[in-house]
């Protein structure tokens, strides 16, 4: 559009703690914090003092499948912003000293973690539903496997996390596309070509852990064995977790907050990885509440397996569309969303597209999600909080599953 003024840029590595070995839990993001601390020539107050004189911000982040390095800038920040970026990515100093000032922050992060029972009650549940696992270890890594992290050791593992057979470099907004080829081609194109290693396998594993903490509150999250991004099931499965907790007028929501008055905090998710993925419960509530809130949830999962009315699928999709295209307003969205796009299906889909594909789903489609999930009788989660809710895992499997 002629009348934007703004850019971002998004360089997408297609890997991330997935590709970890159990020594090397953490190392993803450590490296992702190590390339800001020095890269080609410039230093770690070179980077960000750079970019923010030209208007622009930087970050990074890290997932399961993925590192992406992304710059947010003026129009015609393009260049600087991709000459910082393909430094981070591809010449980072990686200095001993700095390595070692920065795995006292990572342990911070990592016991900050621990002490937010909102952040931790998680880390649990992933942990049990894919146990023994790659990406059922938390992101942030143990402190003993980030202790072990040398410069050498750790410049091995980025030329194959970044390595270029998974890296993608996407951009939106103020961009001429002829610019942009030649900056890509100048300064990422002529590295040597090498495969990185493959993302480890993930399958589903049941398993609830109950861990008693002294708080006000009970945190409880319910996983249940999801799809993947590439399964022609996947709209359909983000149209049940919308219709059971994705809102203020979903299932959970009006039940167990509205008409029980049981949490403070409710809701259901779909989260999909590669070949695989999750249905997930969270609920915040007092702790003598944990369990029937739990019992709300497997009902409230059960009754979606019966049916669902037009009306009721008809407001999920104008929610989940809203969500997937609002998001388009930010450039960085766009930006991030074609780099995902295309590390996954090696192409751009249009909005038209994802609409169509959404407005497809039936309620036979969501009818047999739900029956494919619950068929496989296997749930994982975790509950943490005082000991009257420690139960609440027991009377889910119960309710759910008999």
């Amino acid at each position: 559009m002629a009348d934007v003024e703004t850019l971002s840029i998004s360089v997408v590595a297609g890997r991330g703690a997935r590709a970890e070995a159990a020594d090397q839990s953490g190392w993803a993001h450590l490296l992702e914090h190590m390339v800001f601390k020095g890269a080609g020539d410039r230093s770690a107050r070179d980077i960000v003092e750079q970019i923010e004189a030209a208007g622009g911000q930087i970050n990074a982040a890290t997932s399961y499948e993925r590192t992406s390095f992304q710059v947010r800038a003026l129009k015609g920040g393009l260049q600087l912003g991709l000459e910082v970026l393909s430094d981070l990515v591809l010449r980072p100093t990686l200095d001993p000293e700095e390595l070692e000032r920065e795995k006292l922050v990572i342990e911070q992060e990592i016991a900050e973690a621990a002490d937010a029972p909102d952040d931790r009650v998680f880390d649990l549940a992933q942990s049990r539903a894919f146990a023994g696992q790659p990406i059922g270890r938390p992101i942030l890594g143990e402190v003993h496997t980030i202790a072990i992290a040398d410069a050498p050791a750790l410049g091995a593992f980025r030329a194959g996390q970044y390595a270029g057979d998974r890296l993608v470099i996407s951009v939106a907004g103020a961009i001429d596309e002829d610019e942009f080829l030649a900056l890509a081609e100048t300064l990422f194109g002529r590295e040597i070509h090498v495969e990185g290693p493959a993302n480890a396998a993930a399958a589903f594993t049941a398993g609830f852990q109950a861990e008693h903490r002294k708080l006000e509150q009970a945190h409880t999250v319910l996983l249940l064995p999801g799809v993947g991004a590439c399964d022609e099931a996947y709209f359909a499965q983000r149209l049940f977790a919308e219709a059971l907790g994705g809102g203020m007028s979903s299932r959970l929501f009006q039940e167990a907050r509205e008409r029980l008055g049981l949490a403070y905090a409710i809701d259901a998710y779909g989260e999909s990885y590669a070949e695989t993925g999750i249905v997930g419960v969270y609920a915040g509530t007092a702790a003598g509440n944990a369990s029937r809130t739990a019992e709300v949830a497997a009902r409230e999962l059960a009754a979606l397996t019966v049916g669902i009315g037009d009306a009721e699928l008809n407001r999920c999709k104008a929610q989940l569309k809203a969500s997937l295209f609002m998001g388009r307003e930010s450039t960085l969205a766009r930006a991030e969303q074609g780099a995902g796009q295309v590390l996954l299906f090696d192409r751009l889909f249009t909005a038209a597209e994802i609409a169509h594909w959404v407005d497809a789903v039936s309620a036979a489609d969501i009818r047999a999600f739900g029956i494919r999930m619950l068929d496989a009788k296997a749930f994982a989660g975790a509950v943490l909080g005082p000991r009257p809710a420690l139960k609440a895992g027991e009377v889910f499997q119960r309710a759910l599953f008999g």
